[in-house]
This record gives C-alpha cells, sequence and structure tokens, in this order.
C-alpha cells in the first residue's frame, strides 16, 4: 500500500502548531501514544494509521515524533514521501533538519537502488542547509552511489569524506572500498589500493574487499585475498564464509571449500541455513556431489535454496533420476518449488535422457504449481529435444512457444543438428543467426562445427576468414585446477605459465603414449586454416590438456585430477582424456561449460552425450 502525501492528508485535518511552552497532559499524552505506535509499525497499513493519528492530534511539528516518524519510515521501507513532505513543507520547523534526520533520510533511499538518486540528492540538500556531515552520513551516502551505478558520483562523495575529515575513518574506508568493487573490473584497483593503504583491517574490510573481487568475477584474486587473511590471523565471519564459498564454486576450488568446512566445525561457527547452503553449493559445484548431498541430508532446516542447489548439483553430475527424486522428496516435505527449481529440474532430464519426465514437469509448472514458463525453460526443454535426437519435435516446439525465441534456443537447435548430423538444418539455422547477430562469435563457431561435421574443410575455413576480416574473436578455451591450495590457470595456447617448458614436454610425452595406443587427432575441430601438423599441435594446446599435463607433472601416480573449463569440451579433448584416465590409472573429472565429466578406465560418465 502506498501512503497518501502529507499534504493530502493535512487538507483534511486541521493541524495545530505546536506551542513551545510547556505541553498540557493531553498533548504528551498523545505524543507518548504516537510514539508508542510508531513503536510497532511493522507494515504500511500501520504506518498509513500512525500518520493519520500523528496529524490528528496536531504532532506534526513535534521533534521527537517526526524524528521517529522518519526512522519509522526508513525501517518499514515505505512513508517516506509523507515524511519529507511533513519536514520540508514551507511551514516546518527548520531546526528539526539536523545531521540524525538527514541521515536517516539518506540511509533509507539507499536501501533501495530505485531511490539511490534521492538519497544522493538528500546529502546535497543537506549541505545546502548548512547542516554538516558526520562519520555516519558517509557510510550511507557511499552505499548509494554504489547502488546509483555512477562512478562521477561516487568519486564526488569521496572527494566530500575527505573534505570533511572522514576519508580515513574504517567504516567510511570499507564503504568506499565496496562502492568502487561495485562499480566494476575498471574502478576495482581503486578498490584494492583504499585496501592496502588501511593501517588496521578488521574482518568487514577484508569481506567488503574479497566480495569485491567476487562481484567482478575475479574469483581467483578472491581466494588467494582469502589466503592472505589467514596468514593475517584475521578470523573470518559468516559474511566472509558465504562469499568465499561462493568464489570456490566459480572456480571449482574443492580443497578451499573443504577447509572451510573444517573451519567451520573446529572453531564451532554457528551453522545458519545461509552458510549451510553455500557449503552445499560449493561442495557440488566443486565435485563432491556426495559431500554436498550428505550435507544436505544432515541440514535441521531447509530452504527452497537449498532444495535447489542439491537439484542443481545432481543435474550436473548428470544424476537425472537421482535429481527428480529429490525433488519430489522437496514436494512431499511441503517446500512449494519456484521457477529456479524447475530450471534445475529439467536440466537433469535433458542431461540424463528423460523425455518424456521432462515434459510432464514442465507441463506441471502452470498446470499444479501456477508458474509461467520463462525463455530459460523453454530453452531447457529444445534441448532436451534437440540431445535426445528428437529436431522435429524441437522445432515444433519452438513454433510453438508463445515468447519470441532468443538465439541460445537457436544455437541449442544448431547443436542439436550437428549432433545428430543434420548438417544442413545446422547450415541454414546458422547461417540466420549470423545474419541477426554478426558480432557474436559463438554463432561462426556453430557453423564452422556444422562444415567439419559434413567434411567441408574449404567452408570450413572460409568461415574462419570471414571472422578475421570482421575482427571477430573465438572466446579462447580457459581451464582451472587447484592443487596445493594454489589456482593454476591455462588459456588455449598460451605460454605465460612459470612451468611452459615442463608442460609442453609433458603433453608431448602424453601425446606420444595416446599415438601408440591408437589415437589420431580430430583436426576438424580446430578452427585454424593451417596444416595438418599444426592443427595436432594446436588440440595439444587446449587448455584442458595443459591442464592435465600439469596435474600428472606436479601429483603423486593414482591421484585423481579436477579441472574447471570455460566452455564445452571438444570432441578430441573428450576422447584424449578418456584415454589418460586409462593409460594414466588416473580419475579425471572435468566441469565444463555445461555439466561435470567424470573420467574413469577409459569412459566418460556422460556416456558420449553432451
Amino acid at each position: 500500500m502506498r501512503l497518501p502525501s502529507a499534504a493530502a492528508l493535512c487538507r483534511n485535518l486541521r493541524a495545530s502548531p505546536t506551542s513551545p511552552v510547556a505541553e498540557t497532559s493531553p498533548r504528551r499524552a498523545a505524543e507518548q501514544n504516537c510514539l508508542a505506535l510508531l513503536e510497532s509499525c511493522s507494515s504500511p497499513s500501520s504506518l498509513h494509521q500512525t500518520l493519520a493519528q500523528l496529524l490528528k492530534s496536531g504532532l506534526q511539528g513535534n521533534p521527537l515524533v517526526l524524528t521517529k516518524f522518519t526512522a519509522t519510515c526508513a525501517a518499514v521501507g515505505s512513508g517516506l514521501d509523507a515524511a519529507v513532505s511533513l519536514l520540508f513543507s514551507p511551514g516546518a520547523a527548520t531546526h528539526l533538519r539536523d545531521v540524525f534526520l538527514f541521515n536517516t533520510l539518506i540511509r533509507a533511499h539507499a536501501q533501495s537502488r530505485d531511490s539511490c538518486p534521492d538519497a544522493v540528492s538528500f546529502f546535497s540538500l543537506m549541505l545546502r542547509h548548512g547542516v554538516s556531515p558526520n562519520k555516519f552520513t558517509f557510510p550511507f551516502l557511499l552505499k548509494a552511489c554504489a547502488g546509483h551505478g555512477s562512478v562521477a558520483v561516487g568519486m564526488q562523495a569521496h572527494a566530500s569524506a575527505a573534505k570533511h575529515g572522514f576519508a580515513g575513518d574504517p567504516y567510511v574506508m570499507n564503504t568506499l572500498i565496496h562502492m568502487y568493487a561495485s562499480f566494476g573490473i575498471d574502478t576495482v584497483s581503486s578498490a584494492r589500493n583504499l585496501f592496502d593503504s588501511m593501517p588496521n583491517t578488521s574482518s568487514v574490510s577484508w569481506s567488503a574487499m574479497i566480495g569485491g573481487y567476487v562481484r567482478c568475477g575475479l574469483c581467483n584474486e578472491a581466494v588467494a585475498l582469502f589466503r592472505r587473511m589467514q596468514v593475517a590471523g584475521v578470523p573470518p565471519d559468516e559474511v566472509t564464509l558465504i562469499i568465499v564459498l561462493s568464489a570456490c564454486a566459480d572456480l571449482g576450488a574443492l580443497e578451499h571449500a573443504r577447509w572451510i568446512g573444517t573451519y567451520i566445525d573446529r572453531e564451532s561457527v554457528p551453522k545458519t541455513l545461509e552458510l549451510c547452503n553455500a557449503q552445499v553449493n560449493a561442495l557440488a559445484k566443486c565435485g563432491d556431489i556426495k559431500g554436498a548431498v550428505k550435507l544436505f541430508d544432515l541440514m535441521p532446516q531447509k530452504s527452497i535454496v537449498s532444495w535447489t542447489s542439491v537439484i542443481d548439483g545432481l543435474a550436473m553430475h548428470g544424476h537425472g533420476r537421482e535429481a527428480v527424486a529429490v525433488f519430489e522428496r522437496m514436494k512431499k516435505s511441503g517446500v512449494a518449488p519456484d521457477d529456479v527449481t524447475f530450471i534445475g529440474v529439467l536440466s537433469a532430464c535433458s542431461h540424463a535422457g528423460m523425455v518424456d519426465e521432462g515434459c510432464r514437469y514442465f507441463a506441471a509448472m502452470k498446470e499444479q504449481h501456477c508458474i509461467d514458463p520463462k525463455i530459460e525453460h523453454y530453452g531447457c526443454m529444445v534441448d532436451l529435444f534437440s540431445r535426445a535426437g528428437l529436431l522435429e519435435r524441437a522445432v515444433s516446439f519452438i513454433r510453438s512457444m508463445p515468447i519470441e525465441p532468443n538465439p541460445i534456443i537457436w544455437r541449442t537447435l544448431v547443436g542439436g543438428c550437428r549432433l545428430h548430423g543434420h548438417g544442413g538444418a545446422g547450415e541454414s539455422l546458422s547461417m540466420q543467426l549470423i545474419a541477426e547477430e554478426p558480432a557474436h562469435s559463438s554463432n561462426y563457431v556453430l557453423l564452422s562445427n556444422v562444415y567439419a561435421m559434413r567434411r567441408q574443410y574449404e567452408k570450413k575455413f572460409e568461415v574462419r576468414r570471414r571472422m578475421s576480416e570482421k575482427g571477430i574473436r573465438k572466446v579462447p578455451g580457459c581451464s582451472m585446477l587447484e592443487l596445493g591450495g594454489e589456482i593454476h590457470e591455462f588459456v588455449a595456447g598460451d605460454s605465460s605459465h612459470p612451468q611452459h617448458g615442463e608442460i609442453m614436454a609433458m603433453v608431448e610425452e602424453v601425446d606420444r603414449r595416446l599415438r601408440r595406443a591408437g589415437y589420431v587427432p580430430a583436426t576438424a575441430e580446430v578452427l585454424l586454416d593451417v596444416d595438418e601438423e599444426d592443427k595436432e599441435g594446436a588440440l595439444c594446446r587446449h587448455s584442458e590438456r595443459l591442464a592435465i599435463a600439469f596435474a600428472l607433472l606436479r601429483t603423486a601416480p593414482g591421484t585423481a585430477i579436477r579441472v574447471v573449463k570455460n566452455l564445452r569440451v571438444c570432441g578430441d579433448c573428450h576422447e584424449v582424456t578418456k584415454l589418460i584416465s586409462e593409460l594414466y590409472c588416473r580419475e579425471i573429472m572435468v566441469r565444463d561449460r555445461t555439466r561435470f565429466h567424470l573420467f574413469r578406465n577409459g569412459s566418460c560418465s556422460c556416456r558420449d552425450f553432451w
């Protein structure tokens, strides 16, 4: 409910000015009554009733009541327009506009992204009224600047904090770190410079900087800073642990995720629902799905986030039946699924080839749970049909969609065409995608893959030439590997790793063993117009091949290898990794863009269906 403006209410109620002399007993009683009502306000409707009582009692000029009313508006998140009207109406007493009141208004407007510009405006108004800010003003203001997203406004606020002598205050510095990191990767270095300049850092400071790295996608830097935090002897709080767990999930840093679990048990950190959810999510995405399910089963309380994390994790690991079983358990427990849960369920059906089950759950969204499918759910269904080779059904489904299919859906269909040998349809769709999105590299890669599947290599090379002429670059493959508490990153064709020479020597050794075992490189996978020998070399330099070679160098025989890749594993690397798992007696887990692959004894958990 939106409160009417103070002006509208005042027109229907006779306002009585507050007398500077001692108030009568009825006035004092009215004041106490209003304060009690404001103390108990917890909703817009109760605030509405209290505002009416306030005006009826003639207390709109009472400093104590008006200040409390404004603070309550800020806490409830409603009625601020009425408070502002009372504070800044022509007859309002100017002495009420003190630093506490302005801080309250700035803080209240900083809580919503839509009203962040208003928070900045109130700071300007505060200065125009000659009210000096204090050290509590700037954390609220800087939070508003972060929500506003304007670097220029944020820098002006920083300058104002320095001008008033508060730039070195720990609370202000923590908020400055948060603000600069919130602006994105271009200003995260400014946040780090501030962090490094702090004479004393608290867990809040570390959390702000680590969280900033995670928001910018710099999860490796976040985990590295967390390690520094341990060396510095600063105990992490719950917020820090949750942030670092999210970074571990992104990186696949299982050692760190498990260390945090051990730390939580050792230090008796309260196992809140949010912290347990973060642990489950991290373990699942780091490849320890058994550990994630075990922790989930031990949780005394579970939210929709808990259930969804396990369903998503099982889906990524290809355990479709288990994911669906957890979903049914969730419903029986009385937890209603949401649209995010259904994405996990449909994805599980897709990866496991469970077409009938997927169709049934898709229909149940609307019929049983009153959830309108979104573009992501339609995409899951197209993926389900395409993976299963039901391409005509996929096309029919797309045509029946009540919303416009996006390019991702069409690219999914092209992938199905390539997988099941329908090159003509794949070529036509890819060329249509290129016409609609001429700067998107994925469309060219799809077309190139279709030509490779049809062995039309001249056309494949022509795609490469078109990309080169237009300055379009394929997203480089990047793989990460956690060893000894460190995250090692490998980019396809890159030679910057300190042990590059040793790694390439191992790559060549592995290649020799593979060839003796009968391996023939699938050079069609290479998007380069070069001779066969160079193509074979390019395949050897794919990022996951470099990561696996490094792991073979640095770990004892029989040690499991875990790799995280940003792109889908190509067919050649998939075959090579199967062979390596057999020849070197290693269990190799690779998380690519869509799922986990567990290679063991020459086979993969995906059953070559990905």
